[in-house]
């Protein structure tokens, strides 16, 4: 499964490359170079991200139904108990 951006956050993380090459690596790049480095990123790094991502939030989720049993109990049989 390929990730996919949309045209406005695309143009968006284009615009943070060419800022962090000015900024912090003290060069100047264009569209199509931002636009290789970004592609890079998130052919090669972004999977990782993913991947964490979705076991993180798969072991919140098992957090949670193993919770169940305790936060979501009703006591049986208790009318006769009154």
């Amino acid at each position: 499964m390929a990730i996919k951006l949309s045209k406005e956050t695309r143009q968006a993380l284009i615009a943070s490359v060419k800022r962090f090459f000015a900024e912090d690596m003290e060069d100047e790049i264009g569209d199509l170079k931002a636009s290789l480095v970004l592609d890079f990123c998130v052919q090669e790094i972004g999977p990782s991200i993913y991947n964490q991502a979705i076991a993180d939030a798969q072991a919140h989720m098992q957090e949670k139904v193993t919770d169940l049993d305790e936060t979501c109990f009703e006591p049986e049989f208790t009318y006769w108990r009154r």
